[in-house]
């Protein structure tokens, strides 16, 4: 197995970290952000991992970027496998995510070095 890095982040605070493979969750995945009661807690609490997995598509999309990884991982040339997944804002989808996505590579024998580049930023007023 590899060293996968997994660096989760927010658009709206820079640009994404270059990555072997970037997921963007904006667009497609619901925001707790427009929750009242989520908008100020992080991947960091239950409320927002629960919302945030319990969205149709998210467990099939992290099974989907670990075969991705491991397509990369099994290739011709070794090294770190990079990956940047997205959110508007970093503190809610996309640390989550990521989480969901250490989890499974790290039961399937990869070493994961995890990064939350925007958790503990200020919420974005939008």
């Amino acid at each position: 197995m590899s060293t996968v890095e997994i660096t989760s982040f927010g658009y709206l605070h820079a640009e994404p970290p270059a990555a072997h493979l970037t997921i963007d969750l904006r667009h497609h995945f619901r925001d707790p952000h427009v929750r009242p009661e989520l908008r100020y807690m992080t991947a960091e609490d239950e409320p927002v991992r629960t919302a945030v997995l319990n969205t149709p598509g998210i467990t099939e999309l992290v099974a989907s970027t670990a075969a991705a990884v491991d397509a990369f991982a099994s290739g011709p040339s070794t090294g770190v496998v990079t990956v940047a997944d997205g959110c508007a804002g970093g503190r809610h989808r996309a640390p989550t995510f990521a989480r969901a996505l250490a989890d499974q590579l790290l039961q399937a024998g990869h070493t994961v070095v995890l990064t939350h580049r925007d958790l503990d930023k200020p919420v974005v007023q939008r």
